[in-house]
């Protein structure tokens, strides 16, 4: 039998899947602007939305019921409302924050009313804001038939993440990238991916294979080429995880391995009981527009739902890393604003996460980290935002709790001085980003994969130096390094004692620790 024929790629992500095709389709060219609804005719348009949808939940209701959505209608009817919306928007401020900062008034308000009458009323306000902020942010995402291997120039991110991966399937890219962001969610999702194909002729529903392990692509599969996929031939998945979290050295030194994760659900394939917790939660992941950025209670609940998971396990969310190369949907910053500088410059996205995040803290062990902190005063703005919201949540009688607050370690400035960072209360190095900066190359440059390996060197010397810089501190990696087994050595003889790695690195960085002592050298039998 004449074997199938095969493309050599580039790994991105290991593992092995076979399906069917599906070839993603190139953006439209961008038409001339069409005429669109300014953003007072858009609000105007949730909210009659928002009327409708009330009048038909008041159709099947008791009167008591219906008298309490009616309030709510006359709520959205008001006049006033719609104005005082309207001049934030005229100040040039965005319609969803727009919203919510007008609503958000209104429920103070009535929270500091006198007569309890009144106070009862914010809970109604609040429902009305939540109910106009979902449709203003309604965007569903398009999905391809589960099982699929996609085959395509790239990939977007929040297409990963809409799509069920539960039933199989891969990534083939004809272009792409092995430190971009898809790369890393298949990694931590362990869905097979290679990039840098070049393009390739497929046919709808046509089989074809991934090996993610040495990059190959294999096309016009048989059914008797299906042995690719079989169980003998597949990556060791999260079932053979068993150990506790915290392991110790072939010496005897405790060491802590916990889990990166992006979205809420990730962590479902897991057994909390394996991990030392959640060393690093990208929050940007989860909240893709500028929307969920607004939406207190969407983040407040996902926070919720991984510290549940966690089960009292130390749980580290990172604040919003956005802007620059990562984009928020809805937002137009200068290219030069990313994460903590981001943050600070719209203190109302920073407000927002804060109050969620404080008042999930009461559930559990939960730690804050600041991404791309450069300087000492970053940390102590930050700080401030949290007593103010924290001030506002215990004046309103909201459970609340001002967790451990800490920073990523990406920016070489702050890596140098973290001495001078008091104010922090824990480090955590990104190793990706801190690489990214040794070498003075963008992640979308061909030749950066190549660059991040030369710079190991310059990045583990820079993390001995910062280590013994932080003192007593708690540090921990969280970046590509903390997952490669081939350097577990090295950073246990920097310092390292606190690894955070994708849920399916878990079983290799497991056997590369207790194989070493605490300096890195190899045990005896080894």
């Amino acid at each position: 039998m004449v074997a199938p024929p095969k493309l050599k790629a580039t790994s991105a992500s290991p593992g092995i899947a076979m399906g069917p095709v599906y070839v993603a389709q190139p953006m439209p060219a961008a038409a001339s602007p069409a005429p669109s609804l300014s953003s007072h005719a858009a609000l105007g348009e949730a909210i009659d939305k928002a009327i409708r949808e009330l009048r038909d939940l008041a159709a099947g209701t008791d009167p008591e019921s219906g008298e309490i959505i009616e309030f709510q209608i006359e709520v959205l009817q008001d006049p006033t409302l719609m104005e005082m919306v309207g001049a934030r928007i005229d100040a040039g401020e965005n319609i969803e924050f727009a919203w919510i900062g007008t609503l958000d008034d209104y429920i103070r308000e009535l929270e500091g009313a006198e007569e309890q009458r009144l106070q009862a009323r914010a809970v109604d306000i609040l429902d009305v804001k939540n109910r106009v902020l979902s449709i203003l942010t309604g965007a569903p995402i398009d999905d391809f038939p589960a099982g699929s291997i996609y085959v395509g120039k790239d990939m977007e991110p929040s297409r990963f993440l809409a799509h069920d991966w539960s039933a199989g399937g891969g990534i083939a890219l004809y272009a792409g990238s092995a430190v971009g962001h898809v790369a890393l969610l298949a990694r931590s999702r362990s869905v097979p991916m290679v990039i840098g194909a070049g393009q390739f002729a497929t046919e709808k529903g046509q089989q074809i294979g991934i090996d993610g392990d040495s990059g190959i692509i294999t096309l016009q599969i048989s059914e008797r080429s299906e042995q690719l996929a079989s169980p003998d031939h597949r990556p060791l998945g999260l079932a053979s995880i068993a150990d506790n979290g915290t392991l110790r050295t072939a010496d005897g030194s405790p060491v802590l391995l916990a889990i990166n994760v992006n979205a809420p659900n990730e962590v479902d394939a897991v057994n909390a009981a394996t991990t030392a917790g959640i060393g690093l939660m990208r929050s940007e992941f989860a909240l893709t527009s500028l929307g969920d950025a607004a939406n207190e209670e969407k983040q407040f609940v996902i926070y919720r739902r991984l510290l549940d998971w966690a089960d009292g396990r130390s749980t580290t969310i990172r604040m919003l890393d956005v802007g620059g190369d990562k984009p928020l949907a809805g937002l137009a910053e200068a290219p030069s604003l990313r994460g903590i500088r981001l943050l600070l410059a719209r203190p109302e996205i920073a407000r927002v996460q804060a109050r969620a995040l404080l008042r999930a803290a009461v559930f559990g062990n939960l730690h804050i980290m600041l991404p791309m902190v450069m300087f000492p005063s970053d940390v102590d703005d930050v700080r401030q935002i949290y007593r103010e919201e924290a001030g506002e949540l215990a004046r309103r009688a909201v459970p609340h709790r001002i967790p451990p607050i800490g920073m990523m370690v990406e920016v070489p400035a702050a890596a140098l001085m973290l001495d001078e960072f008091e104010s922090a209360d824990f480090f955590s190095f990104g190793t990706n980003d801190l690489a990214q900066y040794l070498v003075a190359s963008p992640r979308e440059d061909a030749d950066f994969a190549h660059y991040q390996v030369k710079a190991v060197p310059a990045v583990l010397r820079l993390l001995t130096q910062a280590i013994k810089l932080a003192g007593s501190k708690p540090v921990s990696i969280c970046g590509d390094m903390a997952g490669d087994p081939s350097l577990t050595a090295k950073l246990l003889a920097a310092g390292i004692r606190h690894f955070s790695v994708a849920p399916a690195q878990l079983p290799a960085i497991r056997s590369a620790i207790v194989g070493l002592r605490a300096d890195g050298t190899k045990a005896a039998g080894e």
